[in-house]
């Protein structure tokens, strides 16, 4: 068995054969069997194969079997975005997501998730952060499992927090403030009808 080669005068088209020889006892002469098994590219020299033509584990001229290429993977999600979204603008904005990957460089994309995560599914508990994340687009993009929210918590230090809130506090010194209200019941009685609040402070 060989590959021959053979151009079609009518298109200039050269063709590849996978030739079968055999003896013929009564006639006592070579008989041969050819089957197209594809076109020979004029640059490359390569078996390229026609369809419905290409036979089954084919030879090139180089005598090896053709290759096949690569069978491309497609994987496809829907996942909800747009409030994680807002919510990571607005930790841009505010410099939580700068502070956490200063303070938890190992660690802020998932802290960022967990926060993302109790802030739109508040009466969740965390451990149904792996059926959330499925379905939702978030920072750390992997599912974070109870064991693992576990871990991550106790893997924040004092000195790693009070660091973050000391960041934070910095941002804000000039356009926050704190007031406290100092007002006063004149008394705890609660007979008597003429007590009232006193005058602030």
């Amino acid at each position: 068995m060989s590959i021959v080669t053979q151009t079609d005068k009518r298109t200039g088209i050269t063709y590849a054969y996978d030739t079968t020889y055999s003896w013929d006892k009564e006639k006592q002469q070579s008989r041969s069997k050819r089957v197209c098994v594809g076109k020979v590219g004029p640059e490359t020299g390569d078996i390229v194969p026609t369809r419905g033509r290409a036979k089954k584990g084919s030879k090139s001229t180089s005598g090896k079997p053709a290759k096949t290429g690569p069978k491309p993977f497609v994987e496809t999600r829907h996942l909800y975005y747009g409030a994680t979204y807002l919510l990571n603008e607005f930790a841009n904005e505010l410099g939580l997501t700068a502070d956490l990957r200063q303070c938890f460089p190992e660690t802020y994309k998932q802290l960022l998730s967990v926060a993302f995560y109790l802030i739109l599914e508040d009466n969740n508990p965390l451990y149904r952060f792996e059926k959330w994340h499925l379905t939702h687009k978030h920072p750390y993009g992997e599912c974070i499992t109870s064991p693992r929210s576990s871990e991550l918590f106790a893997s924040i230090t004092d000195n790693q927090a009070n660091k973050f809130f000391r960041l934070q506090g910095r941002r804000r010194v000039e356009d926050e403030y704190w007031a406290y209200d100092s007002t006063s019941i004149s008394s705890y009685s609660e007979t008597l009808a003429q007590v009232k609040y006193g005058k602030n402070k």
